[in-house]
């Protein structure tokens, strides 16, 4: 590829043949303001906020998909360039709701930070009103449309990226906007809530549902034992929302400020997703014994299930039977926990802190309750969590560390990267290769699997046994195996999907503003904590061991299959 060279308000900067003037400014040091453009998504220059001058073109040029030219003059900062910018914000305000002291986006809205760079005090255009209805019918997301600014990021990920297609541009003119098809309810729609529409929207149009009033409730109910687990991917992204680097380990903090916050009990999910690697690992080798059905597919994302119950529902078959770790957990806080503890179940209230917002959609379903009861009764993201250490006014990088509540906060670094994609085949490899082989294995570290990449592909030696595994990142790369699978040309033995891109650090609940490059960070600092671990196996972990002897007796026994698996069905829409 042939370089060119141009110059940007007087740099000269020389880049690749094809790079857009945005990226060659980024190269330069410039910076270009942008609203629908996100590092992570194809340029739709929609909003036309990223206006510059190129010398010899009679109109500006939008910088986010333009490419530059040999000898291109670009000016991003004069008279005529910023009054330009401001008249299109000033457009874009007219038609959007003045209420950021209300607006969940209050103080994290793109649009609000541009305004404040612009210095608008006062907008000229008159708009067009809208009344749109709240949508909030579902358990996971709120849609708001009248503060939808038609950038169209939520359509291109959940089109491009996801490939579930739930929204959709439709109308024109003053009627242009994002919507479902026939306007129908979210809950109607193909819409699996993976929250990736929420983590790329730029103002306050899409939201998770705020669950937090139930958990202060709860927490203010002397009635109520209330405890509380926390997701493997939270504790490298929670930090973020007060300011800390991208994949700052904050655990110890976390738990601190969850037993601030007035929580009986701290637990962690890890301990669950270490007792999912003994229930799945186990199931994996029956399959492959019994001549079950492969290859067997992961079943612990919640907006992967809903994807396969919607579009796949004929290869429902080869999901593995297991609930996933949240749900584990929950049955278990309810029979197990409740036994050892002496507290009746109905007094026992769990809330999760999860990197999801599925998860939300996940603790109502009708197969979660085989404690009797609802499993998990609220479910919060990492960012209502850190709304609610806010409200608490406490300040988390002052907390002294704090440890997890035993035993349902003791666990492995297998069960830490279930957060990471690749995470979760990699803690059952370690399992699995020494189940088959009774031998130690002495490198735990399967990295063939890890990374930000669409799909990997391995294959492991167990014991003379070839098991060909793969890893699908995000739904867009799941479908592509599954029409594999369809077509009878899978010759794999295990699969891992999760839903969202880059697996749980990249979930829909994670702090706004993520990208790739912060994606790496969660993923580095994920690796990081399972390497200074010194239990990294899953079947090492002493009370899951404990729970088996005591509780459960032994993987896919009865009573591991009574609570700690379930069914799945086709899912119309």
């Amino acid at each position: 590829m042939n370089n060119v060279t141009v110059t940007i308000d007087g740099i000269q900067v020389t880049v690749p043949e094809g790079t857009t003037i945005l990226e060659a400014a980024q190269r330069a040091g410039v910076v270009i303001p942008t609203l629908c453009h996100h590092p992570d998504l194809k340029p739709r220059a929609t909003c036309r906020v990223c206006l510059v001058e190129v010398k010899g073109q009679r109109r500006f040029q939008t910088a986010c998909n333009t490419p530059v030219a040999e000898g291109n003059e670009i000016t991003t900062n004069n008279k005529a360039v910023r009054e330009a910018r401001k008249t299109v914000l000033e457009l874009i305000l007219a038609d959007h709701p003045q209420d950021c002291l209300k607006c969940v986006r209050n103080q994290s809205c793109e649009l609000q930070k541009l305004a404040h760079d612009y210095q608008i005090r006062e907008v000229s255009f008159a708009g067009t009103e809208k009344k749109l209805p709240l949508e909030d019918s579902n358990p996971s997301i709120v849609r708001d449309m009248n503060k939808c600014i038609k950038c169209g990021r939520c359509v291109e990920v959940c089109q491009e990226v996801q490939q579930v297609a739930a929204i959709n541009t439709a109308h024109r003119s003053t009627e242009f906007g994002v919507s479902t098809a026939f306007g129908e309810a979210l809950a109607d729609s193909p819409c699996v809530y993976c929250g990736q529409c929420i983590n790329v929207c730029p103002v306050g149009a899409l939201t998770e549902k705020d669950d937090t009033a139930k958990v202060w409730e709860a927490l203010d109910n002397p009635e109520l034992h209330v405890v509380v687990q926390t997701a493997p991917a939270v504790r490298v992204a929670l930090g973020e929302e007060f300011g800390m680097a991208p994949g700052t380990i904050s655990t110890g903090k976390m738990v601190a400020a969850l037993k601030r916050l007035g929580f009986n009990k701290v637990f962690d999910t890890n301990f669950t997703a270490d007792l999912t690697i003994l229930e799945e690992g186990n199931e994996l080798l029956q399959r492959i014994k019994e001549g079950g059905t492969l290859p067997m597919l992961t079943s612990c994302s919640p907006g992967w299930i809903n994807y396969i119950e919607k579009f796949y529902p004929e290869l429902l078959p080869h999901v593995s039977s297991c609930k996933s770790p949240q749900q584990m957990f929950g049955a278990l806080a309810k029979t197990y926990y409740a036994e050892k503890a002496d507290i009746p179940a109905e007094k026992i209230f769990v809330v999760s802190i999860m990197p999801c917002t599925a998860k939300k959609y996940e603790c109502t379903r009708p197969e979660m309750r085989s404690s009797g009861y609802q499993d998990v009764d609220v479910v919060l993201t990492t960012r209502e969590l850190a709304k609610m250490i806010k409200q608490a006014s406490l300040d988390v990088e002052a907390l002294p560390e704090a440890e997890y509540d035993a035993p349902l906060g003791i666990s492995t670094g297998a069960a830490v990267i279930f957060g990471a994609s690749g995470g979760v085949m990699e803690a059952a490899l370690r399992t699995v290769y020494e189940v088959v082989t009774g031998q130690e294995l002495s490198d735990v570290d399967f990295k063939m699997v890890r990374g930000l990449e669409g799909i990997k592909e391995a294959e492991v030696d167990l014991a003379g046994t070839k098991v060909k595994i793969a890893v699908a990142n995000g739904l867009g790369n799941a479908k592509a195996l599954l029409e594999k699978i369809k077509a009878g040309e899978c010759a794999y033995h295990f699969i891992e999907i999760m839903c969202c891109p880059g697996g749980c650090i990249g979930g829909g609940g994670q702090p706004l503003g993520t990208t790739t490059a912060i994606k790496q960070k969660r993923l580095e600092a994920t690796y990081e904590i399972d390497r200074g671990l010194k239990l990294r196996k899953s079947h090492e972990n002493p009370a899951v061991t404990t729970l088996y002897e005591e509780f459960l007796k032994k993987p896919l026994g009865h009573k591991s299959h009574e609570l700690l698996h379930t069914h799945y069905t086709q899912r119309k829409y």
